[in-house]
């Protein structure tokens, strides 16, 4: 009985389908104007275990997701430059040429942290989506919830009495779309009233991206892009809508409330957010200055999988603090998986341990309770008395949920050149060579690594806390 934490009922409820045995799954994509950062992609790897354990349960998932190449102001609400046009100006390309390279490179950093990427038929960009946001918004003029302003088609959120039922704000104390910055045009009936459509005037006179449409040459707004992707690829109203917690007071908002306005129904049943990442306590982003990527990872000399691991042992309602010493104790928690995994190379699993999984199971569909989980999997590990292939089996059964790959050491193997050096300290301990056997640990060391002799051999593992 998987039960999830709705954060439009703000209780935790049993998962009840639309279809029997199916899910529609809505993920909000990235704006694709900079390299995504492991903040963002922490709320990848929640939708991603949540996904797992959909499909854990048996479930079909139909799994959607826009990619925003147009019309995502920088402020969030309806003032500043469009991001895509930034990111194009920044490089000196058109905007959607740095669309292109920036999802690529995010479907990439996917495919790095072993994350189940939705069927390439359904990830859908805004600009392939441009007549049915014009849909929507027709839509809603002809209901009465747009109007036309000198700079824009906006939303008029005092007609919808339960706006704001996300967030739990009320529409009276919100003084805004967004942010405090975001400018109190005078065309807006109401400050929470947001853009649907804006026209190529003032500011907006040369935008690069801009198509035609009933009331004049223009682009859309950012917020009903996933209204109309959404709708077009999982029908309306689907099961469940995924995203960042950053996005309920207002983009997930806007969404509930252009798509019930404009059909009557429901956008979607059940609201899920992960929680931010903090780099030393704060929250990371690109305008904190504290901007860190999976390159940025790689270049430390960890692996993506060891930030997955890491993003495992927290709760996704949970923030969870970055730093390199929780990334290294990660790598070796981590390892010491895959050095099972190793040991047992040549077992063949067993039968699955019923009682562990049991408890397993109730942690996964106690509202994705991964963290509990993992420390069941390593409890697992620790016991004596289970045989080696009913912990094998066991292990497999649960890195369905993980993502780990468990079974493939080489995602987590030490570098070539690290190992090399390793194989020459060996062979120099031996020939009791010790000053070039200690200078090859002073290589292997300066290449971020740490080489221990023990009973059972030398043992070379990632330095923790570079």
């Amino acid at each position: 009985m998987l039960k999830l934490y709705n954060t439009l009922t703000k209780k935790i409820e049993e998962l009840k389908l639309i279809k029997d045995k199916e899910v529609g799954l809505y993920t909000c994509g990235p704006t694709v104007y900079n390299f995504a950062h492991i903040g963002n992609l922490r709320t990848y790897i929640f939708e991603d275990l949540l996904k797992r354990v959909l499909e854990y349960n048996g479930l079909k998932v139909n799994h959607a997701m826009n990619i925003t190449d147009v019309g995502h102001l920088v402020g969030d609400g309806d003032e500043g430059e469009d991001k895509l046009e930034v990111g194009a100006k920044r490089e000196g390309k058109n905007p959607l040429d740095i669309a292109k390279f920036y999802a690529e490179k995010f479907l990439s950093d996917l495919r790095d942290l072993n994350i189940e990427l939705p069927d390439p038929k359904m990830i859908l960009p805004a600009t392939q989506a441009i007549p049915e946001q014009i849909e929507i918004i027709k839509q809603l003029e002809a209901k009465g919830f747009a109007y036309k302003g000198e700079a824009a088609i906006y939303f008029n959120t005092s007609k919808l009495p339960d706006y704001g039922k996300l967030s739990g704000q009320k529409l009276s104390e919100k003084k805004s779309g967004a942010r405090d910055e975001v400018v109190q045009d005078p065309d807006k009936k109401t400050p929470a009233d947001f853009a649907l459509w804006f026209f190529l005037k003032g500011k907006y006179e040369n935008h690069i991206l801009h198509w035609p449409s009933p009331w004049g040459e223009g682009f859309p707004g950012w917020h009903i892009e996933c209204s109309a992707i959404s709708r077009k690829l999982l029908g309306q109203p689907f099961d469940i809508h995924t995203g960042g917690v950053d996005h309920i007071g207002t983009h997930h908002t806007n969404e509930i409330a252009q798509s019930e306005a404009a059909f009557g129904v429901p956008l979607a049943n059940v609201w899920m957010h992960g929680e931010f990442l903090l780099v030393n306590e704060g929250r990371m982003g690109k305008s904190e200055g504290n901007f860190i990527t999976l390159d940025t990872l790689k270049k430390e000399k960890f692996l993506p999988i060891d930030y997955r691991y890491m993003c495992l042992q927290a709760h996704y309602r949970s923030q969870l603090n970055f730093t390199w010493q929780s990334l290294g104790s990660a790598h070796t928690a981590l390892n010491r998986l895959f050095d099972f995994f190793d040991f047992v190379s040549d077992v063949v699993p067993g039968q699955i341990d019923k009682n562990f999984e049991k408890d397993f199971i109730a942690a996964i569909e106690d509202d994705l309770n991964v963290p509990k989980a993992l420390a069941i999997a390593h409890q697992l590990l620790n016991e004596n008395i289970i045989p080696l292939e009913v912990k094998k089996a066991s292990l497999i059964q649960f890195d369905k949920i993980f993502g780990l790959n468990l079974t493939q050491r080489t995602i987590a193997s030490i570098p070539p050149e690290v190992d090399k050096l390793a194989i020459e300290r060996k062979t120099a301990k031996d020939q009791k060579d010790f000053a070039k056997s200690d200078e090859l640990r002073k290589q292997i060391e300066a290449l971020g690594y740490e080489v221990m002799d023990t009973p059972e051999g030398q043992k070379v593992k990632k330095k923790i806390g570079i």
